[in-house]
């Protein structure tokens, strides 16, 4: 006599539509959802009060801001940086909101929910979409620099390398 297979609880789970899967935590499905990155990234903008390269370049120059570049090495490299006596801070994406968090351990000294963070990617993409993630943590002043370092060194802003 030959026994019928035994089906393992998970593939039964997966593959059973009666079966049901613990709730999950968090908020799931009700997360907004997107008609593309483009819908996406103009939802990022809507809530950033975005500013200009020289309009960074001014916040900085006059310590009313702190200017976060989030490019990686190698980018930063390649492309160049802003100057070091503007005193940006190099803090690349995959990092950037444990870094800026005042919650998180891994925070910097600067990190507030007051701090007036200046986000700056290469051409002002990424930095729009971090920007944005950052005001979701409550980073209320965050925003981000339109045309991103490309436009600093368009504009004549101080840059090295």
């Amino acid at each position: 006599m030959v026994s019928a297979p035994t089906v393992h609880w998970e593939t039964r789970l997966f593959s059973d539509p009666t079966a049901t899967p613990a709730p999950a935590s968090g908020r799931g499905w009700e997360a907004p959802t997107y008609a593309g990155i483009d819908d996406q990234l103009t939802d990022a903008r809507s809530r950033l009060d975005r500013v200009s390269a020289r309009g960074a370049y001014q916040e900085v120059l006059y310590g009313r801001g702190v200017l976060v570049d989030i490019r990686p090495v190698t980018q930063r490299a390649f492309e160049g940086e802003v100057a070091a006596p503007l005193g940006p801070l190099a803090v690349e994406r995959n990092v950037l909101e444990w870094r800026f968090d005042p919650r998180h351990e891994a925070r910097l000294p600067i990190a507030a929910y007051d701090t007036r963070v200046l986000v700056l990617c290469q051409e002002g993409f990424t930095s729009s979409l971090a920007a944005d993630a950052l005001l979701r943590l409550g980073i209320r002043r965050a925003t981000d620099v339109v045309g991103g370092f490309r436009a600093w060194r368009e504009a004549g802003l101080p840059v090295a390398g």
